[in-house]
């Protein structure tokens, strides 16, 4: 495990989420099941009380924490998306059951908040061609899901 893990309290689902998670990225995998030896405020003796895992090599944990501490916007986890086939498999997996909110962000079936980000996005916003970048945040502010194409275009100073 790394240093420091992302820890995501859920409620009685960490099992399922870590399975989920793990079967949708590349370099994942569950590492630990850890059982609670007593009773304890989310579950019982002998349930899975923490799972450890890798998501794309790096390291989360999952509790079953029990109800009462959902997820907020105010964490996101973010994907860096090399184009818009990526996007889509993203996309596509985490909004079954889930949410889609806007620019590119989905609340996931967990409750948890991602950002689904195509590489080029980030670089257009910092262009130094403000006006340009301007163009692009203004098309991408319309989007849920983000459109690599009509992002581009609005970069080429086309419609959106």
């Amino acid at each position: 495990m790394d240093k420091i893990s992302t820890f995501l309290w859920l409620d009685g689902r960490a099992g399922e989420a870590a399975e989920f998670y793990t079967g949708l990225f590349p370099d994942s995998r569950i590492m630990e099941r850890t059982v609670s030896p007593i009773d304890y405020p989310g579950g019982r003796a002998g349930e899975v009380i923490t799972v450890s895992f890798m998501l794309g090599g790096r390291s989360f944990i999952a509790m079953n924490g029990g109800p009462g501490h959902p997820f907020t916007d105010a964490i996101s986890l973010s994907i860096d998306c090399a184009d818009q086939a990526e996007v889509d498999h993203y996309w596509d997996a985490l909004v079954d059951g889930g949410t889609p909110i806007q620019c590119g962000w989905i609340r996931d079936r967990f409750g948890l908040s991602w950002q689904v980000t195509p590489r080029m996005l980030p670089a257009l916003l910092a262009d130094q061609d403000r006006a340009r970048a301007r163009r692009v945040m203004e098309a991408m502010i319309t989007m849920v899901k983000i459109d690599v194409a009509a992002i581009e275009a609005a970069a080429q100073g086309g419609p959106a």
